[in-house]
């Protein structure tokens, strides 16, 4: 475990809001005017009532109302719709809505059919829905509760906490009721849904609640395993680690909540907040690692369905299938916030086409060559970190890892490369790159050394041929600040007699100058207002001058 006693980080609020008194009703309507609240309405109640509603329903089906604090989106506005809910309450940020919000909704929805009440179980959630609920029963209306709690991170809980199980519940009891089912055949089938469904969440991060003097209660080196969606401690702390070993610990803490035997579930990976589409699926590739994945036949996002605020995290939850639950699983509904639902396995798979050859011609050997090369490669791949850090002044922060990862490839290559031919050589370099590395600089560079190996000229010329056909291609000259900054003069070095010293010392001179040339005319650095690439030097060009001093430094 990572040590708790160190000074926490404070973590600056810059998030879009006007107040925190107005957050929820300015998102609310904004969620109206939307192209996704095309088919909503809401309560004329503000600031008290928060109600949203359908703007149309069949008023001879049971109605199905859930709601809580905000601040849980898409949860639980961004699900009313036809399929799931018919109104949902909304309180001001993680704080329950009062009960008078309550029973407006129930009675702006219900009709002789009744109600369902799906209540997350927290303290303020269970009390003001379920005084609500007796208050609307006293006036006559059919009412039902179901309370759902399914976070299993703390055994033994008297009231496990409700999390993104709770819109599974909404979308089985929507579906009963959108099939005319009374309201005790939807009450039962919502109660025993809730029954099968477990949930854990595991996040990198705390929430900032809108506080300005928030301080994060975690670590840079920690994580938290079993947490809720209200920003409160999770139920352990854990070191922050791969992807793979996180998910691995979420999925064995739910794996053992779980009822023994060979029971076949719906995962629903629902993300707390802040996590991007690109970790999203990547998490449910590390899922699909995990022991409990063999037990899992539909998928339910990855997607935000239930969140906290800014919170980088996950949640895991899982229903045991019966046919009926998988019906209503996958059964369409009008919200476009429900993501789906598929079968999980194995991704699909098409033969690749064939491709050009990359090793057209026998490898030949050149020590000389081959130790100048992986000095130089090694060079570049140690120099990664440094010149990302440089990119990301000017850049998007990958001029290092592109630069490296060519290197990787040439180092991988060097046994099969024909070392003796230098024309074959570059030909074989060109297609090397163009087959492995990408980036512009990959292209461009592939686009140099392709050039340069069908040039009838000698090894120089040909070269610097090929930084004309890189010229042409990319539209850079020198002195638009990129990396031909380096090349050319390095290349006019070599074609002139020079030794690979003077190459060298001509690169880092033009790498240099790229200091003090004002805006770039080229590459993505091109977009970067000139004020902030002050001696700041072009990281394509520092990858030249380094790559040819660390081969001059050994020759």
């Amino acid at each position: 475990m990572t040590g708790t006693n160190k000074k926490k980080e404070t973590k600056p609020m810059k998030r879009f809001f006007n107040s925190r008194e107005t957050l929820v009703t300015e998102s609310l309507d904004g969620l109206l005017r939307s192209s996704m609240g095309q088919h909503l309405c809401r309560l004329d109640g503000y600031p008290e009532i928060k109600v949203v509603l359908r703007k149309e329903r069949n008023p001879e089906h049971v109605a199905i109302i859930s709601g809580g604090g905000s601040g849980h989106e898409p949860a639980h506005a961004g699900f009313v719709g036809e399929g799931m809910l018919d109104a949902a309450v909304c309180g001001s940020v993680f704080a329950s809505p009062g009960v008078d919000a309550v029973l407006a909704a129930i009675l702006a929805v219900s009709r002789k059919a009744g109600c369902l009440l799906v209540i997350k179980s927290y303290t303020g959630d269970r009390l003001n829905f379920t005084l609500a609920a007796e208050q609307a029963r006293d006036m006559g209306i059919p009412v039902e509760t179901v309370i759902v709690g399914d976070d299993i991170a703390l055994p033994g809980s008297r009231y496990p906490r409700g999390l993104a199980g709770t819109v599974l519940v909404q979308k089985i009891a929507g579906h009963a009721a959108s099939q005319g089912e009374p309201l005790e055949v939807v009450a039962r089938k919502a109660r025993e849904a809730a029954e099968k469904i477990a949930s854990i969440g595991l996040s990198l991060t705390d929430c900032n609640a809108y506080d300005t003097a928030h301080e994060t209660r975690l670590e840079k080196g920690q994580a938290e395993l079993g947490l809720g969606i209200h920003g409160e401690p999770g139920a352990q702390q854990i070191d922050v680690a791969k992807a793979d070993s996180l998910m691995e610990q979420a999925a064995a803490a739910l794996q053992k909540a779980l009822p023994g035997g060979e029971k076949k579930y719906a995962l629903l990976l629902n993300m707390l907040g802040s996590v991007p589409p690109v970790e999203m699926t990547l998490l449910l590739e590390a899922f699909a690692k995990t022991p409990l994945a063999k037990q899992v036949e539909l998928i339910i996002g990855p997607a935000p369905v239930m969140t906290a605020l800014d919170m980088n995290g996950f949640s895991l939850t899982v229903i045991e299938l019966t046919d009926d639950i998988a019906e209503a699983l996958k059964a369409f509904v009008e919200p476009p916030a429900w993501p789906g639902v598929a079968i999980f396995g194995k991704p699909a798979l098409r033969r690749m086409p064939a491709l050009p050859k990359t090793f057209e011609t026998a490898p030949s050997s050149n020590p000389q060559l081959e130790a100048l090369m992986r000095i130089g490669a090694e060079a570049l791949i140690a120099n990664a970190d440094s010149l990302n850090a440089l990119d990301a002044k000017i850049g998007d922060g990958d001029a290092g890892s592109t630069f490296a990862e060519a290197a990787k490839e040439i180092l991988n290559a060097l046994d099969r490369l024909p070392l003796a031919d230098p024309h074959a050589l570059f030909s074989t370099i060109g297609r090397v790159l163009a087959r492995h590395t990408g980036g512009s600089s990959g292209a461009l560079l592939s686009v140099l050394f392709s050039t340069a190996g069908r040039s009838t000229s000698s090894w120089a010329v040909a070269l610097q041929e090929g930084l004309g056909a890189m010229q042409t291609l990319g539209g850079a000259k020198p002195g638009d600040r990129t990396m031909i900054d380096a090349i050319d003069p390095a290349l006019k070095a070599l074609a002139e007699g020079g030794s690979l010293r003077d190459a060298a010392t001509a690169a880092r001179k033009g790498a240099d100058a790229t200091r003090k040339m004002g805006k770039a005319q080229a590459g993505r650095a091109s977009y970067v207002p000139e004020s902030q690439m002050n001696d700041v030097p072009d990281p394509g060009a520092e990858a030249i001058a380094r790559l040819l001093e660390a081969m001059s430094a050994s020759s």
